[in-house]
């Protein structure tokens, strides 16, 4: 089962991929986790995109199918993607990469969510410098006010995450993502989630879906 995920900043994708790659055993490809990887190595590399990101702008669309696609050529199959592709270009690269290796994707899920929230969600989230542990002021705040929980570090506010900056990517992602989801669509493959209410709520949307799909899958190799 092949998949990727989507959806505005806050809306929780990165959270529900792990809950599908833990249910259905399918490798996890982060566009998240990979930059910040870069990032944190301190590469030149790293701090350009660092400083697109601090901005609310996006990577440009050739480094970010590089750091994909490279991911992607020793995963092969039974995947998910989360957060690519994000422009008409990464969408090109990519399918161009799974038609000239014959990799076939399951379902687009998008999981969307208001301006409001996004900003609400992604503005209140705090990380600990040391640890990397996550909370939020609202929704998981920490036992000692800036502390946190596992380590005692300090808790921080990341760039990206204020809410000028979130009000600018979530403008910045529907733009991008309005030829992506029509081209989806088109594929027969786009599934939008309401990504509204708690993440067991948001959950019992997507499993059920993946559910079938696997089921789907699973049926037809036993009669291939």
């Amino acid at each position: 089962m092949n998949i990727l995920i989507f959806g505005p900043p806050g809306s929780g994708k990165s959270t529900h991929s792990r809950k599908i790659v833990e249910r259905y055993q399918l490798e996890y490809i982060s566009s998240g986790d990979i930059i910040r990887a870069e990032i944190q190595k301190g590469t030149a590399l790293g701090k350009e995109m660092e400083r697109y990101l601090a901005q609310g702008e996006l990577i440009p669309d050739t480094v970010v199918n590089t750091l994909i696609l490279s991911k992607l050529r020793r995963v092969r199959n039974n995947f998910i993607i989360d957060g690519y592709p994000r422009t008409a270009e990464q969408v090109l690269a990519l399918e161009t990469y799974l038609y000239d290796h014959g990799i076939r994707l399951d379902v687009a899920i998008d999981i969307f969510i208001s301006k409001e929230e996004s900003i609400e969600r992604i503005s209140g989230r705090r990380i600990c410098s040391r640890c990397g542990a996550v909370y939020h002021v609202k929704y998981k705040p920490p036992k000692v006010s800036g502390k946190c929980d596992v380590c005692g570090g300090e808790l921080i506010q990341r760039k990206d995450d204020k809410s000028e900056i979130v009000n600018r990517r979530y403008d910045i992602y529907i733009k991008n993502m309005e030829p992506i989801i029509k081209f989806y669509q088109k594929q027969g493959i786009y599934v939008q989630i309401n990504g509204h209410g708690g993440i067991d709520e948001v959950w019992e949307r997507i499993r059920p879906l993946l559910d079938y799909i696997h089921n789907r899958e699973k049926k037809r190799k036993e009669h291939e």
